[in-house]
């Protein structure tokens, strides 16, 4: 039974995007597992406090997030 463990900053990504990354990360799985066992794999997406997560000593917030994925980081 694999367990996919999903860690992001809160407030980037929408629902819908998570309901996304659940779905294509099982179908991931399952295409080396096999079908059998797209009921038991587990998707967790945690989401860490925006301002709690740190590169390099620099903390990273939602906001930083978005500027990348915007093209302005």
């Amino acid at each position: 039974m694999p367990l996919i463990n999903v860690k992001l900053i809160e407030g980037v990504f929408s629902d819908e995007q998570k309901a996304e990354m659940v779905e294509k990360l099982t179908d991931a799985m399952v295409t080396i597992e096999g079908e059998n066992l797209r009921s038991l794999t587990l998707v967790i997406i945690e989401e860490v406090k925006s301002g709690d997560w740190a590169f390099g000593g620099k903390r990273v917030t939602a906001a930083d997030v978005k500027a990348l994925i915007a093209g302005e980081g």
